[in-house]
């Protein structure tokens, strides 16, 4: 099975293909550029790279949520132009997941997102030997709202995501959290690719949306103010 993973939720970007458990190619992109500017020729990049159309890919794969809105949006746009024309299946991968699926360390994952005003959307996973197990769902929460979790949590408890030094700012280091070094510290698409393989459940192109956890800041504005009046 060849899958193709993306991942546009956040600042960063990446594509991967992975073969059959077997990483073909992953890129990662943290220069400040916009998704728009940079996502397509990454995809087309990787598929000449490893010499596969897009016919040739089995499924392709997407952090689907949470994070950014509009990097979900583009990212998952890119995903089913690439999909429709063949009817290739796609997976739609928790954002927070792939995190755990890429993570270089291996024990108690808390992956963290910053959603903005002290929040962080957040999960837990217990990584071992290639395997990843999620501990809890995808929340959000204020991110001093986690030390329950960490206290009783089996330490070390390993921080991803760009949202991990906001979490370990906010509880003060309480002695069993670790921040997984900056350089492997954000998404993978290799990480979505892994997801992708283990959930194994895929879905058509015309059903891939996006998660985003949480009302968008206009939505909740107007909700503000629908409700004031």
């Amino acid at each position: 099975m060849t899958v193709f993973g993306l991942d546009s939720a956040g600042k960063t970007a990446g594509v991967a293909i992975e073969q059959d458990g077997r990483l073909l190619y992953e890129c990662y992109l943290d220069a400040g550029c916009t998704h728009s500017e940079t996502l397509l020729c990454l995809c087309q990049n990787a598929l000449e790279a490893v010499r596969l159309s897009p016919a040739q890919i089995d499924v392709f794969a997407a952090a689907a949520g949470p994070g950014s809105f509009t990097g979900l949006r583009i990212g998952l746009a890119a995903v089913k132009g690439m999909a429709f024309a063949n009817d290739t299946p796609c997976a739609a991968v928790s954002t927070l997941e792939a995190l755990a699926y890429a993570a270089p360390v291996e024990g108690t994952l808390l992956c963290a997102l910053d959603a903005r005003r002290g929040e962080v959307y957040w999960a837990a996973f217990h990584a071992q030997g290639g395997a990843v197990q999620r501990l809890c769902p995808d929340g959000a929460a204020p991110a001093e709202a986690l030390r329950t979790f960490v206290l009783q949590a089996e330490a070390p408890v390993w921080l991803l995501g760009d949202g991990a030094a906001l979490v370990q700012s906010a509880l003060a280091n309480p002695g069993k959290t670790r921040l997984v070094p900056e350089a492997y510290r954000l998404g993978r698409a290799g990480g979505v690719c892994r997801a992708a393989r283990a959930a194994g459940e895929t879905i058509p192109a015309a059903m891939l949306v996006p998660d985003y956890h949480r009302l968008s800041q206009a939505e909740r504005e107007r909700a503000a103010r629908l409700a004031g009046g």
